[in-house]
């Protein structure tokens, strides 16, 4: 009888230990608004108004600070290594095509695995295409996106290779690979959870070093010498197209993105009490204390963007995808090339990748980043 007491017992602890680690799940407000949110925002002063500025010196010289105040946010990232040691863990052949499987040590704690998919037969250096890959509380995937096509129309990494790109993709922090490789081991949104809150600590944010870990792997594409550093793309879908815009904002080595949803202005994305549909990770501290989303978009100006987004995505609305179409095009027109911005809204589309985005994102890449 002991035995069972003791075993009852064990039990119970095991249950509660488990209702601990797992945030407790509520029903889903059937009606929501961001008064309050809006409020707190009046309260600090409000969000400052961003201007593109109207010739291209200052344009330019507009980008270089924004640029310094978006790293300033991220946090205090530790220095990138000047080329990532990287090993190569398993190569296969795909008729017309390599896949090659590797990881990196970030030098800050963690690898980094990803894969890289290479054409064959190809004369001389072909564009490059850093993949960015979703978010959508699929720990568990990561860069098997790029085989599968779950989120896409088609299988992405296959098809862009056949057309003559080489095609990379990391695991995010706490995703593919990397699910369970956190501080403290655990697994989906507890353990991405408590990423974020020991990256608060060390001073720097979740999103800045998701980030790094992606110019590490630009860094990585940019050196391998099938690669043409001077052609090399980005894109994704959600998260992985905010990490496109962001990413481009960043740094100036990409020089066509197409970002597939989640363009989303944070003041509407508040004003329309839609916190709740982006991860812990997605915040940067301290942004809105000098501009929005707009500010960045701008920042990526005049190289070419491409910008695909439904009208019922809860996660950008609407609203805001107009507004930062109407304040950052004027950067592309300051920077004379005012047909390398676009921004096409799909009526009835919510969060989703649909055939006509995919069509529109190869016509992009093959004009903007030609595959010869």
């Amino acid at each position: 009888m002991s035995g069972c007491v003791q075993a009852l017992g064990r039990w119970i602890r095991l249950a509660a230990a488990c209702l601990l680690a797992v945030p407790m799940m509520s029903e889903e407000p059937t009606e929501t608004n961001g008064v309050a949110g809006m409020a707190r925002i009046r309260a600090v002063g409000g969000v400052p108004t961003f201007t593109v500025e109207s010739t291209a010196s200052a344009a330019a010289a507009q980008r270089v600070r924004i640029r310094g105040i978006l790293w300033k946010c991220l946090g205090d990232l530790p220095p990138r290594p000047a080329r990532p040691d990287v090993v190569i863990r398993n190569r296969a052949e795909h008729g017309d095509w390599t896949e090659e499987r590797f990881d990196f040590d970030n030098g800050a704690g963690s690898r980094v695995t990803g894969v890289m998919l290479l054409p064959r037969g190809r004369k001389g250096p072909v564009p490059g295409i850093l993949y960015n890959h979703w978010h959508g509380g699929e720990y568990d995937g990561g860069i098997s996106e790029l085989l599968e096509s779950r989120h896409t129309p088609v299988v992405p990494g296959p098809e862009l290779v056949r057309r003559g790109y080489a095609v990379l993709a990391v695991d995010a922090p706490c995703f593919g690979a990397r699910n369970g490789a956190g501080p403290d081991a655990t697994r989906g949104s507890a353990g991405e959870l408590s990423a974020a809150k020991l990256e608060l600590w060390l001073g720097r944010s979740l999103w800045g070093m998701l980030l790094r870990d992606d110019l590490m792997a630009l860094d990585y594409l940019c050196s391998r010498p099938e690669v043409d550093a001077s052609r090399i793309g980005a894109t994704g879908i959600s998260m992985g197209a905010t990490r496109t815009w962001w990413l481009m904002a960043l740094d100036e080595r990409i020089r066509s993105g197409v970002a597939v949803a989640c363009l989303t202005r944070y003041q509407d994305l508040i004003a329309a009490g839609g916190l709740r549909h982006h991860g812990i990770y997605y915040f940067a501290p301290g942004l809105l204390r000098h501009f929005d989303t707009e500010a960045v978009i701008a920042c990526i100006a005049p190289r070419s963007l491409l910008c695909l987004n439904g009208d019922q995505d809860a996660g950008s609305p609407v609203e805001g995808i107009r507004t930062i179409e109407r304040i950052a095009a004027p950067a592309w027109v300051a920077g004379g090339r005012p047909g390398e911005f676009r921004s096409v809204v799909y009526p009835g589309v919510g969060h989703a990748y649909t055939p006509e985005m995919w069509a529109e994102m190869i016509s992009w890449f093959a004009r903007t980043l030609p595959a010869q």
